[in-house]
């Protein structure tokens, strides 16, 4: 039996309560019945097999009040609805009505969904998914990885070290200021650095390569769920739903799956013994429908292992900033594409350096430094709703400096403690 690792980074910009469709909290409510529920069936069967991460970002979303009661009224009416205005036209769509359906059974039945993972969940991450090394200041580093680390004691229990870079973004200058948190192992994606082996930074952090080809297998533009069997997550109906297989026809789950399955067995023969893989959570059930089905194939047909290290060498002399963005490096969310998003963000972490922020001008920095308002903005994929936000964040942070507002920006970093922000 193969030996591997799979690393889920389970994560949402923070769209609770800003907005609903196309863009906003329905994003979330999507995650959670087509990714989130199922998945935590599937843990449940395999318990102690995945490296899973939460973002605290997304732990905040989902024990915001009244959220999981207005994602429970989605699933039960608005959904429901929607389906049968397209159901005379694509009777094929029964079935994705009766899967929506399942999803509100099982949110009923789970309720709180943080306590639902607390058995699973092994690293954190930054507070609000920022790119670490984009950012200006040790205080910045500190209030994004500390403010997380906290933020996962708070709801998991006890935490061990293994940390989520957001995006995987890594420099080598960041290493001493993650090892005085406490992180003891992170991943990074070393494909343009040719080192394919865990390696330990002069701080002390071990940096565990992602092998790129057993990724690539999945989430190249030509992998699995590329195939004409599953179902088309692009083309979708009057109404916004899916009703038809990559191929053109009318969309066949049993077809789906059962390639599903197939395409487990080959990515398990066709995986490197003992290399570590790593996708976004919402990949499995909510961009690939049939991903959960082979996600858990996976797990029946490999032996999958949290990730662990033993005595790494030392790590390379001369790293450069590593991402698993576009080139491997820094530049899908700090080139001109991405709308100076990263130098707004570093103004305003050196305005509040200088600053006695309070704690809601903090928490609207967290907010600005998120990366899914570059990543957005770079590939076009949300329209203005990324801009607006990012603005809308500075334009607050920057009122809160005036003002002293300590209103809470809703559930965001709810465990922030009183915060020095200052630069030793």
């Amino acid at each position: 039996m193969k030996r591997c690792s799979i690393v889920l980074h389970t994560h949402m910009p923070y769209v609770e309560g800003f907005g609903t469709w196309p863009f906003g909290e329905e994003w979330l409510w999507e995650a959670v019945a087509t990714s989130y529920l199922p998945l935590l069936d599937v843990l449940d069967r395999h318990p102690g097999k995945v490296t899973l991460s939460i973002t605290p970002v997304l732990a905040d979303q989902l024990e915001a009040p009244g959220a999981l009661d207005r994602c429970l009224r989605f699933l039960r009416e608005i959904r429901p609805a929607s389906h049968a205005l397209d159901l005379p036209d694509h009777p094929q769509l029964e079935y994705s009505a009766h899967r929506y359906e399942q999803a509100a059974d099982a949110l009923e039945r789970r309720g709180d969904l943080i306590a639902a993972f607390r058995p699973h969940v092994q690293w954190t991450s930054a507070a609000t998914h920022a790119v670490l090394p984009l950012l200006a200041t040790d205080a910045g580093l500190r209030l994004q990885v500390e403010t997380g680390i906290a933020s996962h004691r708070e709801r998991f229990g006890a935490w061990h070290g293994g940390f989520w870079l957001p995006e995987c973004a890594h420099a080598p200058w960041i290493d001493h200021l993650l090892e005085e948190a406490g992180v003891h192992v992170t991943c990074v994606d070393w494909t343009n650095v040719g080192v394919g082996d865990p390696r330990r930074t002069e701080a002390g952090i071990a940096l565990v390569p992602l092998d790129r080809h057993g990724i690539d297998l999945v989430w190249d533009h030509r992998g699995y769920p590329s195939h004409g069997d599953y179902r088309d997550t692009n083309r979708l109906t009057a109404h916004a739903h899916q009703a038809w297989a990559v191929d053109g026809t009318a969309y066949d789950p049993e077809r789906g799956h059962a390639r599903a399955r197939v395409d487990a067995e080959r990515f398990v023969r066709d995986l490197t013994e003992g290399a570590v893989v790593a996708f976004d959570t919402e990949l499995f059930g909510h961009h690939w429908h049939e991903g959960v089905t082979f996600l858990e194939r996976v797990l029946e047909l490999a032996h999958v292992v949290p990730v662990a290290v033993d005595d790494p060498a030392p790590a390379p002399a001369e790293v450069p900033p590593t991402s698993w963005g576009e080139g491997r490096d820094l530049r899908t969310w700090s080139a001109p594409r991405a709308g100076g998003i990263a130098w707004a963000q570093r103004r305003a972490e050196l305005t509040a350096l200088g600053t006695e922020a309070g704690p809601r001008a903090l928490r609207e920095l967290l907010a600005l430094q998120s990366s899914d308002w570059a990543f957005q903005i770079a590939n076009a994929s949300a329209g203005e709703y990324p801009r607006e936000r990012a603005e809308a964040h500075r334009a607050a942070f920057e009122a809160a400096l005036v003002d002293g507002s300590s209103d809470e920006l809703r559930n965001l970093a709810p465990n922030l403690a009183d915060w020095a922000f200052v630069q030793p």
